[in-house]
């Protein structure tokens, strides 16, 4: 699969230490060889106050705590995934204070370009839950683009209604993803959109249909899933998911892949398996439904789950 062009499988990873001081291991995406990870997105980064006051989640990102937190995203890189960092979500100021006079933007942006260069991520998800300008975003990104150049990953995380329409009330960025998209097309990499938290709906594949007949390119529309019922509402099942995924497939060839939020607790391996939801997505995109001889409409037919699996029980933040 091709990590840039599609479909990927993105892995959103927030909750790296469980609550009993246990690391939530990331390294199980690559040592097992039916998951096909194309990319990780470490969450969240923070630009707190005073300027300089940045934080991975609670903590500096170079906090012990994170110490074998980095030392297996390297070993992931080492394996050809890509390890991005993801800005912002639902705590809110980062963007705010990005989108500031020159000075201030200066301020915090320098110590997000020296943790991105001292990490050496491969790129940047910018998941805007907080109003920004326009202008405010496109320089960000075009700032982003100058200092680590055309191979550093610009992603953007949406929710899935502001892709399908131009209500501000349908949107938590403030500015225009369309607008965006015909200005800096080719500085965004692709979009992780949210289709959960009542932003979008993956019942069937009109939310999709609805990104694509605005213009967005199909290679370019990740679709985002919760990938427990935990983590927030919209999550559907394995065989409803498979079924969704062989008619995205069938209708764009292009299909720009999916990502879920997140993997800690991922199901159908809930927190002792949490790779399942990746194997699942790599048995579900490399699959042909044009060819094969499975009856698709069959539950029968599709990926069985795990019975053995946890409870999943976290404090986590909520991407949606």
């Amino acid at each position: 699969m091709s990590q840039e062009s599609g479909p990927r499988i993105v892995v959103y990873y927030q909750t790296q230490i469980h609550p009993d001081g246990s690391v939530c291991s990331i390294l199980p995406l690559i040592t097992k060889s039916i998951t096909c990870v194309t990319h990780v997105n470490v969450a969240a980064i923070h630009l707190n106050d005073p300027p300089g006051n940045i934080t991975l989640n609670d903590h500096h990102p170079s906090h012990p705590r994170y110490f074998t937190l980095w030392a297996e995203l390297r070993a992931l890189q080492a394996s050809a995934v890509k390890v991005l960092g993801m800005l912002g979500g639902a705590a809110k100021g980062s963007f705010a204070r990005l989108d500031l006079d020159e000075e201030t933007f200066e301020l915090y942006y320098v110590p997000l370009r020296d943790m991105i260069r001292e990490r050496a991520l491969d790129g940047l998800d910018l998941d805007v839950e907080e109003n920004m300008t326009l202008n405010g975003i496109i320089r960000l990104i075009d700032r982003l683009r100058t200092d680590f150049g055309k191979q550093f990953l610009i992603t953007l995380a949406p929710v899935a209604a502001a892709l399908m329409s131009g209500n501000p009330k349908h949107n938590l960025s403030g500015f225009c993803y369309e607008a965006l998209e015909v200005m800096r097309s080719s500085e965004i990499a692709w979009y992780n959109t949210q289709f959960y938290c009542g932003w979008g709906d993956l019942s069937s594949t009109a939310g999709y249909d609805a990104i694509i007949a605005r213009g967005f390119p199909t290679n370019k529309i990740v679709v985002g899933m919760v990938t427990n019922p935990a983590n927030g509402s919209g999550w559907i099942s394995p065989w409803e998911l498979q079924k969704l995924l062989i008619a995205l497939q069938l209708r764009y060839p292009k299909f720009g892949g999916v990502m879920g939020w997140e993997y800690f607790n991922s199901l159908p391996g809930g927190t002792q398996r949490p790779w399942e939801w990746a194997t699942l997505m790599t048995s579900c995109l490399k699959i042909n439904p044009s060819t094969s001889s499975v009856d698709y409409t069959s539950e029968s037919s599709l990926y069985k789950p795990s019975t053995q699996h946890a409870n999943d029980d976290s404090n986590t933040e909520n991407k949606g």
